[in-house]
């Protein structure tokens, strides 16, 4: 089966959870079908890394902007301790101090 095709019987099938969407999940998968299809061939190296580093950054963004910038909240909301927030907004070049 060709990419072309495999990426369409992915989009003709949407992940589902309990009779749900999961729109996230889905939205990552035909991320990730996209990128190996950009590759042209070429073999990825240092996926995991590669998508860490794409994918937290604005993980972090949308998350404090719907805390409306409270680390408390944020922390909470990805279930991780505000210390460990505060150092990663540090990390990432997104805190204010």
């Amino acid at each position: 089966m060709t990419a072309k095709k495999k990426t369409r019987a992915r989009e003709s099938t949407a992940t589902r959870l309990n009779g749900r969407d999961l729109p996230l999940r889905n939205h990552a998968e035909r991320a990730l079908s996209d990128y190996f299809t950009s590759l042209n061939g070429h073999r990825p190296a240092h996926l995991y890394d590669l998508v860490l580093r794409e994918v937290e950054e604005p993980l972090f963004r949308v998350v404090l902007d719907y805390a409306e910038g409270n680390q408390s909240r944020a922390a909470v909301i990805l279930g991780i301790n505000r210390g460990t927030l505060r150092k990663k907004l540090k990390q990432l070049g997104l805190s204010g101090s």
